[in-house]
């Protein structure tokens, strides 16, 4: 029932995402451009199909993306404060982002696409790098959280560096692009996400019951057959290739990878079987309200939607915090 409700306000979040923006569209206009299809001669078919659904797809896909592998990151470590920021991956992807805008790297004439293609790759290969380290010292949890602190204050400095030399024009670039802003967004970044997350998801709903004994502790699972140290390094690339997917194109979003995970596991438990999807919509439901609010309070350029969730994590979590040791009393 719970997953049932989270669908249907998600349902209900696009539509509201979609009828808001620089022009005003009402919510039967919206249902209307959507059923004539991209190759509606309206002027809201026009606008819907290219611009905002790829925005609120974006968003969707981006949200998903982030949640479900902040969720697996917090069970292969072990820590409930683990996050896509915790492994060093989307400061690696900033930095890849940030390298591409100050050199000038065009793929197919585009910036765009070459700052994704760089922020992409810079975070697949920080991944690798982590779990190099990690595996030095037997994929322990703590290893890994080390590893990904070490490269997340790496790539942060090295930002700051490029930052800094960088001249305003370029530095108002780089800058814009940490915020993760969703008017970057595309068919493509849409599709990129989208693929990644379902085929994820798909993999990790099926070993839902491996990843339930992880959670119950790493004694256990070994008592119960499992390779944990394999099923570790197969989560954390998957995990690594979401967030990947998911900051590659529109930039670094924050707290969705935390807050999404604790709200589904406050709602369900620990049993993956309902945890996982719960997360998935969870963290859909996050981006696209961070994307409607966002709309709402810009004046002329879409706000970041970066500042949005971490405007609203902070103290989100916060009161989390707060009911979960009230009801542990």
């Amino acid at each position: 029932m719970i997953v049932g409700l989270l669908t249907v306000a998600l349902v209900v979040t696009a539509l509201a995402d979609l009828a808001v923006g620089g022009s005003r569209m009402p919510l039967i206009d919206v249902i209307r451009a959507l059923t004539a299809g991209p190759g509606g001669e309206s002027i809201e078919a026009a606008i819907l199909w290219s611009i905002r659904l790829p925005m609120t797809l974006t968003a969707l896909c981006v949200g998903t993306a982030l949640a479900v592998a902040g969720l697996e990151i917090q069970n292969i470590t072990g820590n409930a404060l683990a996050s896509p920021s915790t492994l060093g991956i989307s400061s690696a992807a900033s930095f890849g982002a940030a390298a591409a805008i100050t050199g000038g790297f065009t793929l197919f004439g585009q910036l765009w696409i070459g700052t994704a293609l760089a922020a992409f790759a810079l975070a697949l290969a920080v991944s690798v790098a982590v779990f190099a380290l990690g595996r030095l010292q037997g994929m322990s949890p703590t290893s890994l959280i080390l590893s990904g602190i070490v490269m997340n204050f790496f790539f942060m400095a090295l930002q700051q560096f490029l930052h800094y030399q960088a001249s305003p024009e370029i530095a108002q670039l780089i800058s814009g692009w940490t915020f993760g802003n969703l008017e970057r967004s595309s068919w493509t970044s849409a599709a990129a996400a989208a693929v990644v997350t379902l085929l994820g998801f798909v993999y990790l709903l099926a070993r839902s019951w491996v990843m339930t004994a992880l959670t119950l502790g790493e004694e256990r699972a070994r008592s119960l057959g499992i390779a944990v140290g394999r099923l570790r390094a197969e989560v954390f690339f998957l995990s690594s290739l979401m967030i990947a997917a998911a900051v590659g194109f529109i930039g670094t979003v924050s707290f969705v990878g935390l807050v999404a995970p604790h709200c589904a596991r406050l709602m369900l438990g620990e049993d993956q079987r309902f945890l996982l999807p719960a997360t998935l919509l969870t963290g859909g439901l996050l981006m696209l309200a961070s994307s409607f609010a966002a709309k709402l309070l810009s004046t002329g350029a879409m706000l970041p939607v970066g500042i949005i969730t971490s405007l609203v994590g902070v103290p989100f979590l916060l009161v989390l915090l707060l009911k979960s040791r009230e009801a542990a009393r």
